[in-house]
């Protein structure tokens, strides 16, 4: 599966989702609305993915944490495989909604996308012992950076709209 996004003003965004018959996800950060779709893609200037694992289905509403991760050439088979095999603790959460591991079609910089009821699900996962497992060798209390790393990561935060 194939993941298109694109940033503009939340006007313009919302434009699109009349224009095309494709189910569009916007959302609203602190400073800018992204656009997000699977399929096709409808945008002039994407940032392009291909999916590398998921699970659950993308809703409306929501919360989504966006975990940008720089991963180098010859991390890619050991970053992609952490993931695959992955002890599956976030779909087992409390407000949990959906995950997507996605791999940059240019450049390096993964994206682990995930969706969640509310602000607050997210907070109630990252304080649990699950979120303290899963990252205990990679995660932002880690001494070391895991050698897939090709940089720091930096998460972008979105809550889901729906146009007027």
């Amino acid at each position: 599966m194939n993941v298109y996004m694109t940033l503009g003003t939340y006007d313009y965004l919302a434009s699109l989702t009349e224009k095309h018959d494709q189910n569009i996800f916007l959302m609203q950060g602190e400073s800018s609305s992204l656009a997000y779709t699977e399929g096709e893609n409808i945008f002039q200037e994407p940032r392009s993915y291909e999916t590398v694992d998921h699970q659950g289905e993308l809703q409306e509403e929501g919360f989504v944490v966006m975990n940008n991760i720089p991963v180098t050439d010859e991390g890619r088979p050991l970053f992609e495989d952490r993931f695959k095999n992955r002890a599956g603790a976030i779909e087992d959460s409390p407000g949990f909604q959906a995950i997507r591991i996605l791999r940059p079609t240019e450049g390096n910089t993964y994206v682990v996308f995930t969706q969640w009821k509310d602000e607050s699900s997210f907070e109630d996962w990252k304080n649990s012992q699950a979120f303290q497992k899963a990252h205990k060798n990679s995660g932002p209390q880690s001494k070391e950076k895991p050698s897939f790393s090709a940089g720091p990561a930096y998460l972008t935060k979105y809550h889901m709209t729906k146009p007027d």
